[in-house]
């Protein structure tokens, strides 16, 4: 069953932290559960800068996506828990590179676990590489900062990455 990927809609948002908080689970069982707080998706509702689109109608899952440096960032692609492995994340994502390219990006950005196997290695199959440090700049040098600050390194190894877009 294929889900459409598309632009969210007032009605999509109130139901998003409840797509990102689903996966939890996945996580917990391989030792990394996240601090308490808001979810990425209740801090980028209502950033007029954020883009988020969604799978499905009612939504299944979501990627939202910023501007950073110059280019496009994905703060989160997030799959209902019981719905992973299906394809809707490439999906979302595909939709998230085809966005950044329209918009004149010349890549998009993003920061994951490193070796969680639907983190870092599942961006690294869809031609995302790492970043290295060098070539950081002051936005992704601040979100680092920020998610050590809040913990998240303690968890396990973090990546930057990047992806060119198709031009």
């Amino acid at each position: 069953m294929g889900y459409e990927v598309r632009p969210a809609r007032p009605a999509d948002l109130p139901g998003l932290a409840n797509i990102e908080n689903s996966g939890n689970p996945m996580f917990e069982e391989i030792g990394i559960v996240f601090p308490p707080g808001p979810t990425v998706i209740e801090e980028l509702i209502g950033d007029a800068g954020a883009r988020i689109v969604v799978a499905g109608d009612p939504a299944v899952g979501f990627a939202a996506v910023e501007e950073l440096d110059g280019a496009a960032h994905l703060e989160q692609i997030s799959v209902r828990g019981d719905l992973t492995g299906r394809g809707i994340g490439a999906a979302l994502l595909a939709e998230v590179m085809a966005g950044a390219a329209a918009s004149g990006s010349p890549g998009v950005s993003l920061l994951t676990y490193r070796d969680v196997p639907w983190n870092g290695p599942w961006y690294a199959r869809h031609g995302f590489a790492e970043l290295p440090a060098e070539r950081w700049g002051p936005g992704i040098r601040s979100y680092w900062a920020a998610e050590i600050e809040a913990g998240l390194h303690d968890l396990g190894p973090r990546v930057a990455m990047w992806a060119p877009c198709a031009q």
